[in-house]
């Protein structure tokens, strides 16, 4: 397959007619029907106009069609979790972080992380960071790898929203967990439920004096990639 098929590829993906694609660029209608005719320079003219193109995959067909790190709304679901005050133009910082152990560190400040990247999103509420989720105790509604945009929560002994979706960070004497779940009251004075969407999953409960650190999950990003 040759660059010019990819091409064909990605403004299927796109949903992008070829005669609005060779319009915008200049090129003949033919171009797209000609495998031999992709040089340096119409390359670099289409990577200038659809910067999501990973390069790589443009010229040689190795890695992912959409580069990585580009969130638009052609190759993201944004699902808003929670309805707040939006604020248009922020940059939310993304950090990969492999295991629990590196996610605790960042929630305790223990530690500072960099972030791999800034993800932009239409009018969502203020919010903190942004993480790649681990494990499935939240399956089906987010899938190991899926992004969650969160907004840290103060004095959260006063402030938990029952029902909603948290980050978690206990320390339960000298124990410490990073949970992805809902809050909800228990009958137990001063405890409460982590509640888990997938069946396979337990209901716990914990002190409240146990949350170390608390994070709302305000939306979750989930891309789809399509070779």
């Amino acid at each position: 397959m040759g660059a010019t098929e990819r091409v064909k590829i990605f403004l299927e993906f796109k949903g992008i007619s070829k005669y609005k694609f060779c319009q915008l660029l200049g090129f003949s209608n033919k171009f797209l029907d000609n495998s031999d005719n992709m040089g340096t320079d119409k390359a670099c003219k289409i990577l200038h106009y659809y910067p999501d193109i990973n390069p790589e995959w443009l010229l040689t067909g190795i890695g992912n069609m959409i580069r990585p790190t580009v969130f638009n709304k052609e190759n993201l679901i944004l699902e808003t979790l929670k309805t707040d005050k939006t604020a248009i133009n922020q940059d939310i910082p993304l950090y990969d972080l492999q295991n629990t152990s590196e996610i605790i560190d960042l929630f305790s400040g223990s530690q500072n992380k960099t972030p791999i990247d800034y993800i932009k999103t239409p009018k969502l509420s203020k919010c903190d960071g942004a993480l790649y989720v681990i494990g499935d105790s939240m399956y089906p509604m987010l899938k190991s790898g899926d992004i969650v945009i969160y907004k840290k929560v103060a004095n959260h002994e006063h402030n938990i929203l029952w029902g909603e979706l948290y980050l978690i960070y206990i320390n339960n004497d000298s124990n410490e967990t990073f949970f992805t779940r809902y809050i909800k009251p228990s009958q137990r004075k001063e405890y409460v439920q982590l509640v888990a969407q997938n069946p396979q999953h337990d209901t716990i409960e914990f002190p409240v004096s146990s949350i170390k650190a608390l994070a709302l999950v305000t939306a979750s990003i989930r891309i789809n990639f399509l070779s």
